[in-house]
């Protein structure tokens, strides 16, 4: 079995001032929908099996959930590992940046068969209808995926070189169940 990087204390206070970034950036968003959002306390529509964050996101799991990664079990195959069994998220303080703009209108830019740049947009089905008409929706109601990728893509380039390693948060746990 490979043993987990070293924890760098620095690098995991970097990933957690990203994450108030984010939550701060992402409020105003989520308020500005018409309707409540479905994401609450109980919701884990979009907390699936096979979920990776970078080695740098990771890291902060290791350091905040020491015990639970090591003593608990992941959730069954099917759902995020971090889930407990009335499927609320263990780690819900350090979740990974992916987890903490789940629900919210996205919007990102993508390319044409020809190359030709173009704006997608999408939001959990849960959500359509509190959030309306997507594409009538100014772009300053949905959260821009980009960005904050960039940025984590950057921090986990210092540590690995370029080579965008990712975990999967199942692998985490000492205690594997099948997927």
């Amino acid at each position: 079995m490979t043993r987990p990087p070293e924890i760098d204390p620095a690098r995991s206070a970097w990933v957690v001032r990203l994450h108030v970034v984010v939550d701060e950036l992402a409020a105003p968003i989520a308020r500005a929908q018409p309707g409540a959002l479905a994401c609450r306390e109980g919701c884990a529509g979009c907390c699936v099996d096979g979920l990776t964050v970078f080695e740098v996101e990771a890291e902060l799991l290791r350091e905040r959930y020491a015990s639970l990664l090591a003593e608990g079990e992941p959730a069954p195959a099917g759902a995020c590992a971090m889930l407990d069994a009335k499927g609320a998220c263990r780690v819900y303080a350090h979740r990974p940046y992916v987890c903490r703009t789940q629900g919210l209108p996205l919007r990102w830019l993508e390319e044409d068969e020809s190359g030709e740049a173009f704006e997608a947009r999408d939001v959990c089905p849960l959500n359509a209808e509190a959030v309306g008409a997507l594409e009538d929706a100014p772009a300053s109601r949905c959260w821009t995926i980009g960005p904050v990728e960039a940025r984590l893509r950057e921090r986990q380039a210092a540590v690995d070189g370029g080579e965008g390693r990712r975990v999967a948060l199942r692998s985490l746990f000492a205690t594997r169940l099948p997927r």
